[in-house]
């Protein structure tokens, strides 16, 4: 099935992911490694808030790995809303929870989630229009959707992982 494949490939990606989850620091997530970084800002209110601009800045801003993990955050959420049938959340509903084991915690109930969402999906569904992330592109499957959230998983976890490799140094 189609679905097992496309499981493989998460769990393949996930496998690569935990690896650096495991080693994280908390003072790793706010590490800004330039001076021209996008992070996450605490707010007045206490809540955590991303730098973001809706036209890509240039040049382009280096994310910390707090910035990174909201924004696997934001993008999966909202793809959990899709396949769930749940109204999708706008980016700024989407908040940082705030530290990193908060974020690491974060974003292993969203694998979860993401889990038991995958292994309901029949062929059938697999084969129906992905509403997301293509806006007016009705050419795009659900089976898809699962591919982007693969390879922008795989790209996020890069980030991640290179932004903790230099940390590191």
């Amino acid at each position: 099935m189609r679905r097992d494949l496309l499981r493989w490939q998460f769990d393949l990606v996930w496998s690569l992911f935990d690896y650096h989850l495991e080693r994280l620091k908390p003072e790793d997530f706010l590490w800004e490694p330039t001076s021209n970084c996008w992070t996450v800002r605490r707010t007045a209110d206490g809540t955590w808030v991303p730098d973001w601009e809706d036209a890509e800045p240039e040049p382009v801003p280096v994310p910390t790995i707090a910035w990174v993990s909201w924004h696997i955050g934001w993008w999966w959420s909202v793809t959990l809303d899709h396949v769930q049938g749940r109204e999708p959340r706008e980016r700024a509903e989407i908040a940082w929870p705030g530290d990193g084991d908060a974020a690491v915690a974060w974003l292993r109930d969203l694998r979860q989630e993401w889990l038991t969402a995958l292994d309901r999906l029949t062929d059938a569904d697999l084969d129906a229009t992905a509403p997301f992330p293509w806006p007016d592109d009705t050419g795009h499957t659900v089976a898809h959707m699962i591919g982007w959230v693969n390879a922008e998983l795989m790209k996020n976890v890069a980030e991640i992982g290179q932004l903790r490799l230099l940390r590191c140094e």
